[in-house]
């Protein structure tokens, strides 16, 4: 998982160097895609939809009534993790993206 968001940070071991093309809008759906079926009980009933706006993209996670406390964590942790390491990467592909769990 690391080397997956080194990738999605476009860091390279040998350079320091950040090249951020390395995943789009589609790495980030993706990446969210992978850490919220690694966190729920049912993984198969997990959906993540990404929706453009005028001014920023919508992530959209929808998962069953019984795992949202499972991505949202105690007291909020674990999707304000997930919202920052989204944030940092969008920003660094100066694009404005927010992660959204529907019930």
């Amino acid at each position: 998982m690391l080397k997956a968001l080194l990738k999605l940070f476009g860091i390279s071991k040998a350079s320091n160097s950040c090249s951020c093309a390395a995943g789009g809008i589609k790495g980030l759906e993706g990446f969210v895609d992978y850490v919220v079926r690694s966190l729920v009980d049912s993984p198969d009933a997990v959906k993540v939809s990404t929706e453009d706006g005028a001014n920023s993209v919508v992530i959209r996670i929808d998962c069953n009534k019984e795992d949202i406390g499972k991505i949202v964590g105690k007291r909020g942790k674990t999707i304000m993790a997930i919202r920052s390491l989204v944030r940092s990467a969008a920003g660094k592909m100066n694009k404005q993206v927010t992660v959204e769990v529907t019930d």
